[in-house]
């Protein structure tokens, strides 16, 4: 009678295992489809954006979005440019003072050059990262876009500037609250 209750559990048990994993795919099926009409729109999006910085934003209907993204990548090529011309500017400068002849830089020995070179190329190179990390960003930021329409917000969640004391040191405090109702 024993082993009989214990087959009797285990049906049990394996049943409702069963019935839970159904409705948990159910479930993640309809927020799928809730996310997204389109499963292929994300990807669309970020190839898009990686051909052309911005059109991948176009392609996510947020027009606005697009001079932001130029005015970004063309500041960081702007400041590589600017890097580079005075990089090559103290590094034609140390070789025509290292020949002898007279240079733009008259008032700097070699190790003034030289420490400008060095500047300069930091500079250059650094300015190259952020114009590649930005471009990337551009790409990111469509892709994520596209998997967050803007119908789908949850009027739920907010966050809010709060003033708050602090009970310990009794000094006014400010933070942000974030908050999820039910």
């Amino acid at each position: 009678m024993n082993r009989i209750f214990q087959i009797f559990f285990f049906i049990l048990f394996t049943a409702n295992l069963a019935a839970q994993n159904n409705t948990i795919q159910v479930k993640e099926s309809v927020l799928y489809q809730d996310l997204s009409d389109n499963p292929i729109a994300p990807a669309k999006a970020a190839f898009y954006s990686a051909i052309l910085p911005g059109l991948g934003q176009a392609y996510n209907k947020k027009y606005w979005k697009i001079p932001i993204v130029y005015a970004a990548l063309g500041t960081s090529i702007y400041f590589y440019k600017k890097n580079n011309d005075n990089y090559q500017r103290f590094l034609d400068a140390l070789k025509l003072e290292l020949a002898g002849k007279p240079h733009e830089f008259q008032n700097l020995d070699e190790t003034g050059l030289e420490r400008g070179i060095t500047t300069y190329k930091k500079q250059r190179d650094l300015a190259l990262f952020v114009t590649i990390g930005l471009y990337v960003l551009n790409i990111l930021e469509a892709n994520v876009d596209a998997h967050l329409p803007d119908k789908k917000l949850d009027d739920s969640l907010s966050i809010q500037p709060n003033i708050f004391m602090l009970p310990d040191v009794n000094q006014v405090s400010y933070g942000l609250t974030f908050n999820i109702k039910f």
